[in-house]
């Protein structure tokens, strides 16, 4: 050993990371996720982790928790790094992808992303600094038809529902209710009423009332009827019922209302409960202009939301002078994995994806191992080769404790037959590494 002075390894916060039996079971959700957004059509794509600054900083108020990108050991004239910033979400990139990629791509152009995002946050429960989000898009020329607001949430509906997750609800509203509403009561600044709506989690009704009052200068009618709106749920048409007999109509609110009434009725054979119409939702980003999505679990409403979203009129617009309106959700796969590992309700089993672990019987039979191995990966089967010749019982050993299920006997002689050990049940008989077949199950 040498006398260097050892750092202590300490996690650091905010930036999660998993053993490798729990990591196998976040790769099977990711599995799962990916292959439900390529069945609806969706493509693939990845954007740097960085984007421009200025256009990252003009986006909402996540852009005050960017991350900025300089080179440690730049001088004095080398600036050029801090132009640039770690993405807080995969939204801007996309459109900045779009724009660029605009001659090449089909439209309506069907794309999701599931990539890690960098948010300079102070870390709890449910909010990291670094995640991994799972989004899906569809982006089109000049108009997005209204359905593909209720197929992105029956994608996440149908993902959520095979990860077997705990009990949630996909809240639904539409900006342009929340807006038209409060037009309609005379107030001059909307995009502040919902910027303070937004907050109602965290900061309760009493803490949205007294923003209401001293931010915005509402009067105590105005306060009333935007509170009573944040109260109203439902799953049909009674929400427009509900929301007419608080008084007050415009041309917005009534387009807003055929929106969300139309996404409700495409939904509707879906189980009882799963998804609601909240008129509390509001979203705080800058660039939502219509249907908005916000799903939590329904035992933790005060944990963060799980999957959120919504219909953007052109965001691609700082880019190329094309209209360009699109749609979208997220996933919060870590948001949600974590509350789960944390909870105990990860079921772990093997830490590594083997199925077969080959022994190495001596030295001078390395090569017939090594030989066996190869047939049985080229069969699809994957396979380790243990990484020396030892005692049978140690590498048996390291077979269970990897959870590999099968262990593969090369011939310890010339001429010998091969065998495997099932490791669940203690059987051991012949195989021939060209035909055998795994258990099923």
């Amino acid at each position: 050993m040498s006398d260097q002075q050892l750092v202590r390894p300490v996690p650091i916060s905010g930036f999660p990371e998993w053993t490798p039996e729990v990591r196998v079971v976040e790769l099977h959700w990711l599995d799962t996720i990916r292959r439900t957004f390529e069945s609806y059509g969706f493509c693939s794509v990845e954007t740097p982790s960085v984007e421009a600054l200025d256009v990252l900083m003009a986006k909402g108020e996540t852009s005050q928790e960017v991350y900025t990108l300089r080179r440690l050991q730049a001088d004095g004239d080398d600036t050029g790094d801090g132009r640039l910033g770690l993405h807080f979400d995969l939204t801007v990139p996309t459109a900045r992808y779009v724009a660029q990629h605009f001659n090449e791509l089909v439209f309506p152009f069907k794309r999701y992303q599931i990539q890690r995002v960098w948010r300079g946050e102070r870390p709890q429960a449910g909010r990291f600094r670094e995640f991994t989000q799972c989004d899906i898009d569809v982006i089109n020329v000049d108009q997005v038809p209204l359905h593909f607001d209720a197929e992105l949430p029956r994608i996440v509906h149908e993902i959520l529902t095979g990860l077997d997750l705990p009990a949630w609800t996909i809240n639904i509203n539409n900006r342009k209710v929340l807006q038209g509403f409060y037009e309609a009561q005379g107030i001059t600044d909307p995009v502040g009423v919902i910027r303070i709506a937004d907050k109602l989690d965290k900061i309760g009704y009493a803490g949205v009332e007294r923003a209401f009052a001293d931010e915005l200068g509402l009067d105590k009618d105005q306060i009333t009827a935007c509170l009573d709106l944040a109260q109203i749920r439902g799953t049909d048409s009674s929400v427009v019922d509900a929301i007419d007999q608080l008084g007050g109509r415009s041309e917005l609110l009534t387009e807003g209302l055929d929106e969300l009434g139309f996404v409700l009725d495409s939904m509707s054979d879906l189980p009882s409960g799963s998804v609601l119409a909240d008129l509390s939702v509001a979203r705080g980003l800058d660039y939502y202009t219509g249907t908005v999505y916000e799903c939590k679990f329904t035992d933790a409403p005060d944990y963060g939301s799980i999957c959120a979203g919504g219909r953007y009129e052109n965001l691609a617009g700082s880019y190329i002078r094309r209209n360009l309106p699109g749609i979208g959700i997220s996933i919060g796969l870590t948001r949600i994995f974590a509350k789960l590992v944390a909870d105990g309700q990860i079921t772990t089993g093997a830490s590594c994806p083997s199925d077969v672990l080959v022994v190495v019987p001596s030295d001078e039979r390395r090569q017939s191992a090594v030989r066996t191995a190869a047939i049985l990966r080229g069969r699809g089967l994957n396979t380790e080769l243990y990484h020396q010749a030892d005692k049978i019982g140690k590498q048996l050993r390291y077979a269970a404790r990897k959870g590999i299920p099968y262990v593969w006997f090369p011939p310890f002689d010339e001429g010998g037959e091969h065998e495997v050990k099932d490791l669940a049940n203690g059987t051991q008989t012949s195989a021939d590494p060209h035909s055998w077949q795994r258990a099923a199950g």
